[in-house]
């Protein structure tokens, strides 16, 4: 009987990876299509060009090969919307959205589902949790909403302001970097507090994760009935939401401290500005490598060692469980904390008095192996198939903002050769989906952890 239930379960794994991966490019298929229509656009666009913008719009990264601003008339902005907010909540959780709107009941095999996607260890109260993640999403990106107005209300008038501001929170939300104000995405607000911290703000909240919030939240509440002290308040946290949270302020303040000093005096990005410009500009491009895609300032005149170290910190992503893409920060920390532990002669990955499992470390050795096997793959193809008056750094920058799902290009993207850009289309595929899944999707329904084989062990030379 036991048996039975691990079979039972696995299979039900491998169907849910199955419909993560048809899911995507279904939507993404049906997005090409209908921003191909004449209705979605201003003027000629080829299908390759419609078909990269929904994989970006699905996907939440925000490479272009056109400029939605003057490409896409009003309804083909709607459809790229919709398209955007799909890929940010993702394709189970849409589902989810739809039977709860038709009062459909879901049923148990898809309960199942939905604790596979979000990985929550059981099912009793999955439909709530999904419920609390649509509801909570939807309240943020109104947050987000209301505070993007102020600037763009009395800058567009009441309509097109409040469209604009419904459609750039969903875009930071969702990690989506897509705009529609022009060229030159926010490098018109570079100086504004407004708009800075606002995009800010989404991207932390929805790239630290939705599991981080309710940890977190049901804290508040045991703090707000004292069922614990407030000197125990962040011990009390999960390990994951402790790991999130930690590694979220080094990123983003490393980030900040070594892109503030690198461009410093770097007149075509933020040498022209006052100190504090300077620091907040510094922030947000911290903050937007983490698999946004908004700028504020030009990406192509980045210092190459700046390019380098944003490359890198797309490659690490945000948080899981929310919009974020990359590897993520708590596998980037496990895997540091692994060596760390070796170097200091334990057997045991150790953090914050747990004991991180085995099964778990190679779960992210393999995420982390798989997408730099995926950067590097496809980095090595456009530099095959671009000319060599493209710098390596920018097709570098390219495809870690490919593979990370962020969007920010040195400008490049658009002056690629098609070929090129289906790479990029099938990097943003790959990150979005997650690596790992993609790999189990095409391996078959065994995991490898449920393996259990007996052979005679043997040492091989390493260093």
């Amino acid at each position: 009987m036991y048996k039975v239930k691990i079979e039972k379960k696995k299979s039900v794994r491998w169907n849910t990876l199955r419909i993560t991966a048809a899911g995507f490019l279904g939507i993404i298929f049906l997005g090409g299509v209908l921003l191909y229509l004449p209705v979605s656009n201003q003027g000629s666009i080829a299908f390759i060009d419609a078909l990269f913008t929904s994989v970006s719009a699905v996907c939440v990264t925000g490479l272009l090969t056109i400029t939605p601003a003057s490409q896409f008339t009003l309804f083909g902005k709607m459809i790229l919307l919709l398209l955007i907010q799909a890929g940010g909540l993702g394709i189970i959780a849409c589902a989810a959205l739809f039977f709860l709107l038709l009062r459909r009941r879901i049923t148990l095999r898809e309960r199942i589902v939905l604790e596979e996607t979000y990985s929550t260890g059981r099912l009793g109260g999955i439909v709530g949790l999904v419920r609390k993640v649509i509801i909570g999403t939807l309240f943020i990106e109104s947050m987000g909403a209301l505070m993007y107005a102020i600037q763009f209300v009395p800058q567009y008038g009441v309509l097109k302001g409040a469209w604009y501001s419904v459609f750039h929170a969903v875009s930071a939300f969702c990690n989506a970097g897509i705009d529609i104000l022009g060229e030159n995405s926010l490098a018109g607000y570079v100086t504004n507090p407004v708009i800075n911290i606002t995009t800010i703000l989404l991207i932390i909240l929805s790239g630290i994760g939705f599991t981080v919030w309710f940890d977190i939240i049901d804290n508040v509440k045991r703090l707000v009935h004292r069922e614990v002290p407030l000197k125990w308040w962040f011990t009390r946290l999960k390990l994951h939401t402790k790991l999130a949270i930690i590694m979220t302020l080094i990123l983003l303040s490393a980030g900040t401290a070594f892109v503030f000093f690198s461009e410093y005096h770097n007149p075509g990005t933020i040498g022209t500005m006052s100190t504090a410009q300077k620091l907040m500009s510094s922030m947000f491009q911290s903050v937007t490598t983490r698999t946004a895609g908004f700028y504020t300032f030009s990406q192509e005149a980045l210092h190459e060692e700046s390019k380098l170290f944003c490359a890198i910190l797309m490659f690490i992503g945000g948080s899981p469980g929310g919009t974020a893409g990359g590897v993520k920060t708590t596998t980037f920390a496990m895997l540091f904390l692994a060596c760390l532990t070796f170097v200091r002669g334990g057997n045991d990955t150790e953090c914050m008095g747990r004991k991180i499992t085995v099964e778990n470390f190679r779960t992210g050795f393999c995420v982390v192996m798989v997408a730099f096997t995926a950067f590097i793959t496809g980095t090595i193809a456009i530099l095959m198939l671009e000319p060599d008056t493209v710098p390596m750094i920018n097709v570098i920058y390219e495809t870690a903002s490919a593979i990370g799902t962020v969007g920010l290009t040195a400008d490049l993207t658009a002056r690629l050769g098609r070929f090129s850009q289906i790479i990029l289309m099938i990097m943003m595929y790959i990150g979005r989906l997650g690596p790992l899944t993609l790999v189990l999707t095409f391996a078959g329904k065994t995991h490898p952890r449920d393996r259990i084989r007996r052979l005679p062990k043997e040492q091989i030379m390493v260093g």
